[in-house]
């Protein structure tokens, strides 16, 4: 997965405005780095509740360029989101994710801790905690309880 924030970053590199502001101690190349790795690093981890990870990069680097170099910005920048996620969809779900961190439950014991189990492939959620999946059907018929 580095080589996709790495990717991003090689591309957008040559566009970056070089001034930086007052506060900032940091250059606007090394932000936009640290902003390509932290993207990439939460679809790695978190991507079923990324809802749009091109939108929010785009956002969070938008700042260190110009205006006219923004359209080139979003369309390096969603191209290398959408194979993120194609490689993401490619791989088995096994016991451990795309980042050889382990997956645990999502869910709360009752005492308040995280759940340690591994979650199935299909979800979430250990087979203790199957009956927290939250359906389309269930949606469906809250809204129109509601």
């Amino acid at each position: 997965m580095y080589h996709f924030s790495r990717a991003i970053y090689r591309d957008l590199a040559p566009y970056v405005l070089e001034e930086k502001r007052s506060a900032q101690h940091e250059s606007n190349r090394t932000l936009l780095l640290r902003e390509c790795e932290s993207a990439i690093e939460r679809l790695m981890t978190d991507r079923r509740y990324f809802a749009r990870p091109s939108r929010t990069l785009f956002n969070d680097v938008r700042p260190y360029f110009s205006i006219a170099d923004l359209p080139r910005v979003y369309v390096t920048i969603d191209r290398n989101i959408q194979l993120a996620l194609r490689f993401l969809a490619q791989m088995p779900d096994y016991a451990q994710e795309a980042s050889g961190i382990p997956r645990h439950c999502h869910a709360m014991t009752r005492k308040g801790q995280p759940c340690q189990r591994q979650p199935l492939p299909a979800n979430d959620y250990c087979p203790s905690h199957q009956h927290l999946i939250e359906t389309f059907d269930d949606l469906e018929l809250a809204d129109i309880a509601a």
